[in-house]
């Protein structure tokens, strides 16, 4: 059974849905949204810029592994979000596997349309390395339109014959911008945060290009792409959620693939709801469930 919170929250997100898109109210309605979530008080943030890209870096105080990284790279379709609205998840995140966490500030949409996030995550990616992390000893994490992000970072990694991460995490991925997921009719009346109008938001990620980008690219929808070779990848997901269909149909070309994939589909759940921890029991458990993914793969004693 859903927890007694899980109502509440469902409650308020679902009356702040707005189907008004424009850039400037998004962006303020995602902070608003957030405002109330801080991270733990024992995880230090730290303002960066990394090859010139900025972010921030999230260290917990009882930083166990110093040498392995998680670099993230936060949701809003693309246009809105930050390191900030992402900030108590991360930070949660990091505390959880004992790593330190790099929430990047990638370039958005409509101001910077495709590929300007994936060049600054590649460009990041590489410039970690470069200063001494072995990919084997980096997660690539994201939620939402920023798990599509490290999806199609991973792709590109491998296409040009690049060393991958560990492996990569993947809360309530976008991953079709063609929006043909069944799901995302399905879907519509139950998911309380997002809706169908904040998908048309993929148009400025797309652009304004002549030929226009084809949204069905892999490189722009990782649900399209060819993902053998990809490192063990964990993708969470609700039931409730109007991108369903884009996880359940990612993970199961992945596993025709034969890439390691765990699909954990979470009941009477939305999308993206790991952003509401500490409040809510099912983003805890949730965030509980990724460490232990990530401990399996890394081969160390439980972390948490």
């Amino acid at each position: 059974m859903p927890s007694k919170s899980s109502y509440l929250w469902r409650a308020l997100l679902k009356a702040g849905v707005t189907k008004d898109k424009s850039i400037d109210v998004l962006r303020e309605k995602i902070i608003k949204d957030t405002r109330s979530l801080k991270p733990p008080k024992d995880v230090q943030i730290t303002p960066t810029k990394v090859a010139g890209i900025p972010g921030e870096w999230l260290t917990p105080k009882s930083l166990l592994a110093r040498n392995k990284i998680m670099i993230y790279l936060h949701g809003g379709g693309y246009v809105v979000g930050s390191p900030a609205t992402h900030r108590s998840l991360v930070a949660r995140l990091a505390k959880a596997c004992s790593i330190r966490a790099l929430s990047l500030d990638y370039r958005l949409a409509p101001e910077h349309p495709f590929p300007a996030a994936l060049e600054d995550s590649l460009t990041v990616y590489h410039e970690v390395i470069d200063h001494g992390i072995p990919p084997e000893n980096i997660i690539l994490a994201g939620d939402s339109a920023g798990a599509g992000l490290a999806l199609a970072t991973l792709i590109s990694l491998r296409d040009n014959q690049h060393p991958l991460p560990a492996m990569a995490l993947c809360i309530s991925p976008w991953t079709d911008l063609a929006l043909t997921g069944e799901s995302i009719t399905n879907c519509a009346k139950s998911d309380p945060y997002i809706s169908y109008e904040s998908l048309t938001l993929n148009a400025h990620y797309l652009g304004k290009t002549d030929p226009p980008h084809d949204p069905k690219s892999p490189l722009i929808s990782p649900l399209y792409a060819d993902l053998s070779g990809l490192p063990p990848l964990l993708i969470h997901v609700g039931t409730d959620e109007i991108l369903l269909s884009d996880s359940t149909r990612l993970a199961a070309q992945a596993k025709n693939a034969g890439v390691d994939v765990t699909l954990k589909i979470w009941d009477d759940m939305w999308h993206d709801f790991h952003m509401w921890a500490p409040y809510l029991p099912e983003a805890n458990q949730a965030i509980k469930e990724m460490v232990g993914f990530v401990t399996r793969h890394w081969r160390k004693k439980p972390l948490v």
